[in-house]
């Protein structure tokens, strides 16, 4: 069992992971600084904008079974993550679904 300290570590560290930029995202600025980047024509970003905005919403909802034990540690788990169990459960299921997911060592 961790304890509170360590959940917060754990949390605080995978916080910090979402906030570092990944490898493309360093290389956009010196892509700006030496010119190679133009901007987008305002009717492609608003087409692009609107594919995001509906590819990302969240509208359906769906009902299962759980035992109680597994849902009693998803409220658990997703504390040290630092996640609402909600959206622990939406992760884990969209990494799945997208071969992501990475089993326990």
């Amino acid at each position: 069992m961790m304890t509170g300290h360590q959940a917060r570590m754990k949390r605080d560290n995978a916080l910090q992971r979402l906030s570092v930029p990944n490898h493309a995202d360093r290389e956009i600025p010196e892509f700006v600084e030496h010119g190679e980047w133009e901007p987008l024509p305002k009717k492609k970003s608003t087409r692009y904008a609107e594919m995001a905005r509906v590819t990302l919403r969240k509208d359906k909802r769906v009902n299962i079974r759980i035992t109680e034990r597994d849902l009693v540690r998803f409220p658990k788990r997703a504390i040290e993550e630092g996640l609402p169990y909600q959206t622990l459960i939406s992760r884990i299921l969209h990494k799945y679904i997208n071969g992501r997911l990475q089993g326990r060592n």
